[in-house]
């Protein structure tokens, strides 16, 4: 939209062209039409597995996914880290009956610069879910997912685990692999939940935010790519 909206300004002839385009295309991502395929694309790549396997010394690693205010101002996991802290219990609880030993790593900093750490605030609510914190390792300086997998690795690498889990929503795990096998890690993945665009004639709030979503993955994914090639990663 700031693309289009210079793009108005500096070129007055086509305006009315770039107005149309640019109410077409808004149009497209609010009602959800443009806004699913751009998910299926931000999810494509990632082949996540049926069933985790755990054996020996288990890590399952919990990436963040940032943090909210609620209406009493306490601080909270937004709705897809809360979806990541259940999937991370329940494979915590089976991990327990079939490993020797199992961690909950969990990974995430403060890159929205609120009271704490996304790793701080989401310790709770796995120890709430039945996670002994005991078991859970917090990561909790990363602000991104390339830094993410750049500061678990080394703690995978340090305690020797026999199998990893990784656990993140589905729009997030292509880039996520990408990351972790950059490093040297090639752990299990593990879906959490899945966005879903709804499509219609209206506009709607969240096609919006799913959609941002999902360029975020794609921006994101192109950018590894070229930092790959030039070296910076």
């Amino acid at each position: 939209m700031a693309l289009f909206f210079a793009a108005f300004l500096l070129l007055r002839r086509q305006r009315s062209i770039i107005f149309i385009i640019a109410l077409a295309l808004f149009w497209l991502l609010s009602s959800g039409w443009l806004t699913a395929p751009l998910l299926a694309w931000a999810e494509r790549g990632a082949s996540p597995v049926a069933h985790a396997t755990f054996s020996g010394r288990a890590a399952i690693v919990l990436l963040g996914s940032g943090t909210e205010y609620d209406s009493n101002g306490r601080l909270m996991p937004k709705h897809d880290a809360i979806a990541r802290i259940e999937k991370t219990a329940a494979l915590y609880a089976d991990c327990t009956h079939v490993a020797t030993h199992c961690d909950v790593i969990v990974s995430g900093g403060n890159p929205q610069r609120h009271e704490a750490a996304e790793a701080d605030i989401y310790l709770p609510w796995l120890v709430e879910r039945g996670v002994a914190r005991s078991d859970i390792v917090l990561e909790n300086r990363s602000l991104t997912t390339y830094e993410n997998a750049k500061l678990v690795v080394p703690i995978l690498q340090r305690e020797h685990y026999d199998s990893t889990i990784l656990v993140t929503s589905a729009h997030q795990m292509p880039r996520a692999l990408l990351d972790f096998h950059r490093f040297g890690s090639f752990p299990q993945p593990v879906i959490s939940n899945t966005r879903r665009a709804h499509p219609g004639v209206l506009p709607r709030y969240i096609n919006l935010v799913n959609a941002d979503i999902a360029l975020h993955e794609l921006i994101g994914i192109v950018q590894f790519h070229v930092y790959r090639a030039i070296g910076w990663f």
